[in-house]
């Protein structure tokens, strides 16, 4: 039997120089010159090639993964539903019919959930079509009209509909192009949404009168900065509409009285480089989170008719203990999510001073507010999980301070919390950091250095991991593996210092505490070198690509999901949507020198080089304006050149999806137990 061969990328190199240094991109051909367009017949015949190979190494397994999808299938409620939200006159649910990839949505009057209508399908929506989101969905306040946003390629370019829920019937207004958010003006005909550019950043606000051509929309706001993206909103009280434009560290906001929908909007506070902010409104004043004099932010309130800084008046002072993640405000009392020394917390304040922090039953776990829609409300909804503990939705009684649950995430396949264990450890890091670590793993698991572990990191944007449940990860730890996360700096789980510790030339520090990590596990006896799996998407397949470059021994497997690995050319391409906006993240190679040599010293895609790698599965989305789907192709090209052993190297494309993957609940989960798969394989437990 002739040996299974991967297919060969078409070379098709460039050169450019910067700063005296040429660069030689030997797989630049694989951008088709035509995207976001790709139709170029090499680029699509290397890419289906490609996935042909995936199919092929991974069809002799093809059994096993048939069953673990039938594991994670078996933990998932096929006729789920949520818990109902009351907004105004009506009940407000989504619902899962048995064997449905998306959900329907219905509502019906308070006190009659029999009279329950089915106000959007997705179902419906999603048939013929490979990928469906349905990003927003908005009740206008005269609860007639449903405005509805929804991908059907994966691209992030939604489309606006309306919907009139009295009659059922979808009106004539389609409003293409957009960032997939919208707002009403009181008046319940004037829409506002957010256009893209042809570089996809959302840049300009416009307004829609139902009923009129959509190229007669009012432009309500344009942003002339292309480092900045725009968004509209609204806050909890539904008199404002926010119009918030930003980069990931400055953010400017303006203000309009949703009452007024013609009126021009108003600014807040002028955009200071660094200064971040956001607003909600109570009590006739703004109330402000803002990193204006403490990098864990303070909140400050701002009259209604003159919000200038000049006006802020401090209502609680920054800290470096509690780290003031986001603010919402209803008519009695206000809540605070924070993190407390890196723990998840929520805190409640009254108008008059008085506050308490919701107290939860475990010592580590991710708890936040809930769907709450209404302003005139004395309970919240909130979310909670663990690493041993399955999704909870509770409301909360704020004068009671009492908890009721509501839901438990139902696995019907059963779940004995018992058998598991969950800790907080603590590595040590490269310069002494001490850095986060949260583990699972079955009560029979033996430290003894012959266990399997996976290990999971993200590290950057700020975004922390939050030490939640995963029905999915059950399915390796029923298989001898404990999961663990590395809380790494970039990500801002102890803090926005967090965050800045691991961004621009502070950006290695993520690498490092990853490996740190995973040093500890192996000196506390987790597993031993080479007995690690290991994961990470986007901004996090930065690392993977970084882990498989310096540190190809620890790992038996490495998975990295639509990867940001072509740093240095993508930061140097001003004409992707998304560069300039991230220089503020990666630094600006372009113009400054030392970000270059900094950038080019880590870059996963520059640093490949002859040597042994560990097996890699790779996966991309054509249509991804995030990732683009050439920086994984050409990485897998180049590991493909340069490496010297026989272990597989996968590259999987989704040819009608972007960032996310696949979208239905199920063939999402059919990739999951692809890379299990991959995993297990790796292992030698297939």
């Amino acid at each position: 039997m002739s040996k299974l061969l991967p297919p060969k990328a078409p070379l098709s190199a460039r050169e450019q120089t910067v700063h005296g240094v040429t660069l030689k991109d030997d797989y630049a051909g694989l951008r088709d010159p035509g995207y976001p367009e790709v139709a170029d017949p090499k680029v699509l015949g290397y890419l289906k090639a490609e996935n042909a190979y995936f199919e092929a190494v991974m069809a002799p397994h093809k059994a096993l993964t048939d069953t673990i999808f039938k594991e994670l299938k078996g933990r998932i409620k096929e006729d789920d539903s949520s818990v109902p939200a009351k907004d105004g006159a009506y009940f407000y649910q989504w619902r899962f019919d048995k064997g449905a990839q998306y959900r329907k949505w219905f509502r019906w009057p308070l006190g009659d959930e029999s009279g329950a209508r089915l106000i959007l399908d997705e179902p419906a929506l999603a048939e013929g079509h490979d990928y469906f989101n349905l990003r927003d969905l908005d009740v206008s306040p005269d609860d007639r009209l449903l405005a509805f946003t929804s991908d059907t390629d994966g691209s992030e370019r939604f489309t606006v509909r309306i919907k009139g829920l009295e009659k059922d019937e979808v009106l004539d207004d389609r409003i293409a192009n957009t960032s997939g958010v919208v707002a009403w003006a009181d008046d319940s005909r004037t829409l506002f949404y957010v256009e893209l550019n042809e570089n996809l950043r959302p840049f300009r606000v416009k307004a829609h009168v139902l009923g009129t051509p959509v190229v007669e929309d009012r432009t309500v706001y344009e942003e002339a900065d292309g480092s900045f993206f725009v968004a509209v909103g609204k806050t909890q009280s539904r008199r404002f509409i926010t119009i918030a434009t930003g980069d990931h560290v400055t953010s400017e906001i303006r203000v309009l009285e949703a009452a007024e929908p013609t009126a021009p909007p108003r600014m807040v506070a002028e955009r200071r480089a660094g200064h971040e902010y956001d607003l909600e409104h109570a009590d006739e004043r703004f109330f402000i989170r803002t990193n204006d004099r403490h990098k864990n932010f303070r909140i400050v309130t701002a009259p209604l008719g003159d919000p200038e800084q000049d006006n802020w008046q401090e209502l609680i002072a920054g800290s470096d203990r509690h780290y003031i993640q986001d603010l919402t405000c209803f008519k009695d009392f206000f809540v605070i999510e924070e993190r407390l020394d890196g723990l998840d917390q929520v805190r409640v304040r009254r108008y008059d001073g008085e506050e308490h922090s919701v107290a939860f039953p475990e010592a580590s776990y991710a708890a936040g507010l809930g769907n709450v829609s209404e302003f005139d409300v004395d309970t919240i909804r909130l979310g909670y999980t663990s690493m041993v503990t399955p999704a909870t939705v509770y409301d909360y009684q704020v004068a009671a301070r009492r908890l009721t649950t509501l839901k438990v995430q139902e696995i019907p396949s059963g779940y004995d919390a018992g058998r598991y264990a969950t800790e907080r450890l603590m590595a040590p890091g490269r310069d002494g950091t001490q850095v986060p670590i949260s583990i699972v793993y079955r009560k029979d698991f033996k430290k003894d250095g012959t266990g399997r572990l996976h290990l999971y990191g993200y590290g950057a944007y700020g975004h922390g991991m939050s030490p939640g449940f995963s029905t999915s990860r059950l399915s390796l730890l029923d298989r001898g593996f404990a999961y663990a996360i590395a809380h790494v700096r970039g990500g801002d789980e102890m803090g926005y210092h967090w965050y800045e510790a691991g961004k621009l030339f502070e950006r290695t520090n993520t690498f490092d505490d990853f490996a740190a990590c995973a040093e500890h596990l192996m000196a506390e006896g987790y597993a031993a070198e080479g007995g690690i799996s290991t994961s990470g998407g986007s901004a996090g397949g930065t690392l993977m690509g970084v882990m498989a470059n310096d540190y190809p021994a620890y790992w038996r497997a490495v998975v990295a999901q639509v990867p940001f690995v072509d740093v240095l050319n993508t930061m140097l391409d001003d004409s992707l949507p998304l560069t300039p906006i991230e220089w503020p993240e990666w630094g600006n190679p372009g113009t400054d020198k030392k970000a270059f040599d900094y950038i080019r010293a880590y870059s996963p895609y520059d640093n490949v080089r002859a040597q042994a790698y560990p097996p890699i599965m790779i996966t991309a989305g054509l249509t991804d304006p995030r990732v683009t789907y050439w920086e994984p192709a050409k990485w897998a090209a180049k590991l493909r050149a340069l490496k010297n052993d026989d272990n597989p190297l996968v590259l999987k494309t989704n040819m009608g999806a972007g960032h996310g993957g696949k979208s239905g609940r199920y063939d999402s989960l059919y990739e999951v137990a692809e890379e299990f798969t991959f995993i297990l394989k790796a292992f030698g437990l297939v």
